[in-house]
């Protein structure tokens, strides 16, 4: 990553970490609550830290925005000369060591546009703390390592907010004048700032209850607009299914007396794990089969699992500093990917994990912000909430699990929280934990937290005599970082199949028993060879199964040996990827000839044996019979031609569909529902291909495709089929007017459908789609103060429309860069995340570099401009 010389603010090394001076031990903070000015008054039990070197170090107490009336200690009201503010930091100097320490603010919750801190959503007032909101609300130490117990005392008007919810356990409550009331929450447990939590509003609530595997009874409760009540019913499926996992996987239990969710549509994030009260972006939470889809439920599922699986990875157990963030997400997304993997398919989960990490995390890593999965440096720690982090995160958790199996991944888990429950930690003592359970060597695993962007694994294959050799070379991308680290450590799994595609026993020379099928291997060398007995010398390697690394594998198959994995091999990742590598060669041969090439057997062949293998899974079907994506094909161009690769596929895809037009219709009729909606894991995967076969014949053209989407959109009776082909017409180019306007008048008071209705619409791959984008934002339903409107029309125009995105004369650049100034001003978190749709301006030919530069350089020149928005642009503008 690149900073800028002169940048506002300056970086934040890994390397400068320090404990606190000073420790919280209790909490106590009364908050009477109102929309416009609501007063904060906080009461701090405060004792100097004895593993501090500085034993005269001051309080420092962190404040943003905050109108302070008093400050106090022990009793004394302070003036200003006893104490000193600088920026966000107040220094008070302490003689003793310990002290109580009272601050009363006001804050404005109603003009809280970058909803951080305690802001007003809709008819709610509610928290956003992490990373450092709570600065926003109070003056306190906000940072992960200074952990307390709270306790809280919420008054506000009834009639405007008649539910007062906060962390823990309500011990208190009741009725005052003036038809006010209270409420006190206590949580026993200590957490940091960054967990606390405040709902006000007025909510309906669904309730259930948990009883856990030692007896306890939990009380659930999942809360929303009351509109939405009815709706909330697969989220508390959800929640109860991931307590019960979380219990049989990894004998963890929940440890509060009650659990709650809560729902609102104005959100920065997905979700936050705050101790026992979760507020969740509302898409996470609703959903009924009139207004989600199959993927809308499985990823309610997966984050009310992610969260839920927090109270333990990230709450009991929390990261001492923000560079140690991959702590607590990267090992909660992969304990939310294995939740997924249990309830559904785990081969098309591990399909979509993987390729999910190419399309988005791998570009990440060529980018300007790459960066280690445990960062040395930042500016706005906000900027870091990336796919790196939290993704190849996860990898890095599931590679532990790979080497030491799944029996020592959950001993090394075990003894992790025996030994630091209740702490703040980092991911050396994750590390040590896992090795120590074990009796293993990891040291070398640990520079997979050190290392920046991806790594290259290349293997080759030769005979010697009777011998099978397998050499595997690895090497780190250029970059400072990377300097002196050496080699990883990494788990290759490894299996081959033998001329009639039959998987073989893959034994290395010298084993005297048949191998297993699928081998692992472990490189901790910058190469080294394998040597393999028992192999005949036509055998197909099939590398990297499972995706076990997260790294780019270069192998020289032929086109005859991909088009083998693509149809046999029992791992379905690799079997995937031979089908995406297979694909990937003729496109990359049509983008160079501006032409298909005149041989496609070997693609029509392997897409062919999908559709007539009745055994196949339709999902895993789905996923085999999947192109490229334009970003994907982009990622390794330099410089990228985006109406060639546009071309390329669009011509591929109406050839394939030409080829197969037959069985794709026959595919539709077989697969068409037969009965009303059903959620069993059959019945979405075979909506799943239905759907897939349905798009790819509009997509590419066919008025068979067009005609049984029209006809799919009127009968349906579910949002999966009716957004599928409300998505064939749309981005097929057919004439979708009628439906469109048919949607939107029965969806909308929908906010959560018209974000679907106006993403749909922003992804139609076409040059006009600029001028539509300006016509959606006067929509009335579009907010420039929501960001999930933002995300479903500037965002997936900007991310997901290549074609019009880079329109050749810059509009969609100008489009999106006016956008960021005006985000800058209202929520620079979501400003920042878009800003990253320029990263790669270099990459695309001399003209447009020459506007994308233009516009980065005009939102750097902005006056007050962010510091998350300046990290991105000044990183994309510094990087050579």
């Amino acid at each position: 990553m690149s900073i800028r010389h002169g940048a506002s603010r300056p970086a934040i090394e890994r390397s400068s970490y320090s404990p606190p001076g000073w420790q919280v031990e209790q909490v106590e903070m009364n908050l009477v609550l109102a929309r416009e000015s609501t007063r904060v008054t906080t009461r701090l039990t405060v004792r100097r830290n004895p593993s501090d070197s500085g034993a005269s170090a001051p309080l420092e107490l962190n404040g943003s925005g905050l109108e302070t009336e008093s400050i106090s200690v022990d009793g004394r009201r302070l003036s200003t000369e006893d104490y000193r503010i600088e920026g966000e930091t107040l220094h008070l100097e302490l003689p003793e060591d310990r002290a109580t320490v009272e601050t009363v603010v006001t804050i404005h919750p109603a003009e809280n546009t970058a909803l951080e801190g305690l802001y007003a959503a809709g008819d709610m007032l509610l928290t956003q703390c992490e990373a450092e909101g709570f600065r926003k609300i109070t003056w306190y130490p906000d940072r992960p390592d200074v952990m307390a117990r709270f306790r809280v005392r919420l008054e506000a008007d009834r009639s405007e907010f008649p539910i007062l919810l906060s962390n823990g356990n309500c011990v208190e409550s009741g009725e005052l004048a003036d038809d006010r009331h209270y409420a006190v929450w206590d949580d026993p447990f200590a957490k940091p700032s960054y967990l606390f939590a405040v709902v006000a509003g007025d909510l309906a609530v669904l309730e259930d209850t948990h009883t856990t595997a030692s007896g306890r009874e939990v009380t659930l409760k999942v809360w929303s607009d009351p509109a939405d009540l009815d709706r909330l019913q697969w989220a508390m499926e959800s929640l109860k299914q991931a307590m019960r996992w979380d219990e049989q996987r990894f004998g963890l239990e929940y440890d509060l007396d009650i659990y709650h969710i809560v729902a609102t549509h104005d959100f920065n994030m997905g979700a936050m794990e705050n101790k026992g009260l979760n507020i969740f972006n509302s898409r996470y939470v609703l959903a009924d089969p009139e207004t989600a889809t199959d993927a809308d439920f499985e990823a309610i599922e997966a984050v009310i699992g992610h969260e839920y699986f927090h109270n333990w990875t990230g709450n009991r157990v929390t990261c001492r500093d923000w560079f140690q963030l991959t702590l607590k997400e990267g090992l909660t997304v992969f304990r939310d990917q294995e939740f997924t993997s249990d309830l559904r398919s785990r081969g098309v989960k591990r399909i979509q994990d993987a390729a999910n990490l190419k399309a988005r995390q791998f570009l990440e890593d060529a980018g300007p912000m790459a960066h280690p999965v445990r960062p040395e440096r930042y500016i706005e720690i906000n900027n870091f909430y990336t796919s790196t982090v939290y993704e190849k995160g996860a990898e890095v958790v599931r590679m532990y699990q790979t080497l030491l199996g799944r029996e020592g991944f959950r001993k090394g888990l075990d003894l992790y929280f025996r030994r630091h429950d209740g702490q703040a930690v980092t991911c050396d003592d994750f590390l040590a934990a896992m090795a120590d359970a074990n009796d293993t060597n990891l040291d070398l695993f640990e520079r997979w937290y050190r290392q920046t962007g991806t790594p290259t694994l290349r293997a080759s294959i030769r005979r010697e005599g009777e011998e099978t050799v397998l050499a595997l070379s690895q090497n780190l991308t250029e970059h400072p970082d990377n300097r002196g680290i050496g080699a990883l450590m990494m788990p290759i799994k490894v299996g081959f199949l033998d001329a009639d595609n039959r998987s073989l026993p893959v034994t290395l020379s010298g084993e005297d028993e048949p191998g297993p099928e699928t081998r692992l291997l472990v490189l901790d060398q910058p190469q080294a060879e394998f040597r393999f007995r028992d192999l005949p010398e036509e055998a197909v390697p099939s590398l990297l199964r499972d995706f076990s690394a997260p790294v780019k594998l270069i192998f020289d198959w032929s086109a005859e040996e991909l088009a083998r994995l693509a149809g046999f091999d029992p791992d379905p990742v690799n079997r995937h990827q031979a089908m995406r590598r297979l694909s990937e060669r003729v496109l990359d041969q049509a983008i160079a000839d501006a032409q298909l090439p005149n041989n496609l057997d070997l693609l029509e062949q392997a897409w062919t044996a999908v559709f007539d293998d009745d055994s196949i899974d339709p999902a895993l079907a789905a996923e085999l019979l999947t192109l490229p994506t334009e970003n994907e094909l982009a990622q390794e161009r330099d410089p990228v031609d985006v109406d060639g690769i546009h071309r390329a596929r669009s011509e591929l895809r109406s050839h394939l569909a030409g080829k197969l037009e037959t069985r794709l219709l026959d595919r539709i009729d077989e697969l068409a529902p037969q009965g009303p909606w059903s959620g069993d894991g059959r019945a979405v995967a075979e909506r799943s291909l239905h759907n897939h076969c349905l798009e790819m014949l509009a997509l590419a053209g066919r008025d068979s495709g067009a005609g049984r989407a029209r006809e799919q959109f009127e009968s349906a009776d579910n949002m999966t089929d009716r957004m599928a082909a409300l998505r064939a017409l749309v981005l097929g180019g057919h004439d979708a007017t009628a439906a469109l306007e048919s949607f939107e008048a029965r969806y909308r008071d929908n906010a959560l459908v018209m974000d679907k209705w106006f993403a749909v619409q922003a992804m139609k791959p076409h040059g006009s789609t600029v001028e539509k984008i300006a016509e959606l934002r006067n929509h009335p339903a579009f907010r420039m103060t929501n960001p999930n409107k933002v995300r479903a029309v500037i965002g997936v125009f900007a991310v997901h429309n290549p074609v019009a995105f880079h329109r050749a004369d810059g509009a969609g650049y100008r489009l999106v860069g006016e956008a960021l100034h005006e985000l800058d001003e209202l929520n620079p978190q979501v400003a920042a995340r878009l800003a990253g749709a320029f990263n790669r301006w270099r990459a695309y030919g001399e003209k447009r570099s020459a506007m994308m530069k233009a516009e980065l350089e005009e939102l750097a020149a902005k006056p007050g401009l962010s510091p998350d928005v300046e990290e991105i642009v000044t990183a994309a503008l510094g990087v050579e």
